[in-house]
């Protein structure tokens, strides 16, 4: 039955992962994702996870989110950290230029950049973290983008993505609907949690990165959450 319900990793493109697409196309697919994320635990795993590493900064620190978009992730770190007295400055990094621009307000600096080859010295930031960015790249570009995010933060590394599952992907295509997704969120969404990863695969891919095997958790919405101290 796992088998079925967890088919192989599908590989394609998603459309707006293309830099020459519609900026308002853009804009209006990153607001259902934004959505998405609210509603279907997205958000939810991706502050679980990042909590422990919150408390680890006495106080105040600073967490760099890979692949912003439009912010709403480490605005809910912000709200989260807050709760627990601790005083969290965000940089968001994307690759979008009109992303970038249309939502600086969201962290507390934006930089357009590439996931690829970080723009930070390393050790430079308290909290790297990456919510539904990873399953974006092949696996060697996987492996790329976790070494990067290693390499730059200082005391946690944090993921969280796509648990892939046909069920979750009839799911989202059922739901995107009566929600009024735009239809080419409806087609990224889907092909998303096909590109999605199965817990070992993202252990694999992290332990070849930094030599370290995390522990990958389940989560609510078929999410996969994990984090670990940077190993240098």
């Amino acid at each position: 039955m796992s088998g079925i319900l967890t088919p192989p990793r599908r590989r394609g493109s998603e459309i707006l992962d293309d830099p020459a697409v519609d900026p308002e196309l853009m804009k209006r697919g990153m607001r259902d994702v934004e959505r998405a994320n609210a509603l279907f635990g997205g958000r939810r795993a991706a502050i679980i996870e990042l909590l422990p590493a919150l408390r680890e900064l006495r106080g105040a620190g600073r967490m760099l989110d890979v692949g912003t978009g439009c912010g709403d992730i480490p605005a809910a770190a912000k709200g989260a950290a807050a709760e627990i007295g601790v005083d969290l400055r965000t940089v968001g990094i994307d690759l979008s230029q009109p992303l970038v621009s249309a939502h600086r307000s969201s962290n507390d600096a934006v930089v357009r950049g590439d996931a690829l080859n970080l723009p930070f010295s390393d050790h430079s930031v308290d909290v790297v973290m990456a919510s539904q960015v990873l399953h974006h790249f092949t696996a060697d570009d996987a492996i790329a983008v976790v070494r990067e995010m290693n390499r730059v933060a200082r005391s946690r590394v944090v993921i969280s993505d796509l648990r892939r599952n046909l069920l979750a992907a009839a799911g989202l295509w059922l739901g995107s609907f009566p929600l009024r997704f735009h239809p080419v969120s409806r087609h990224d969404g889907v092909l998303s949690v096909m590109r999605g990863f199965v817990p070992d695969e993202l252990t694999e891919i992290i332990e070849i990165a930094t030599g370290h095997r995390p522990r990958v958790q389940r989560r609510l919405g078929f999410r996969l959450t994990t984090s670990w101290i940077p190993t240098h």
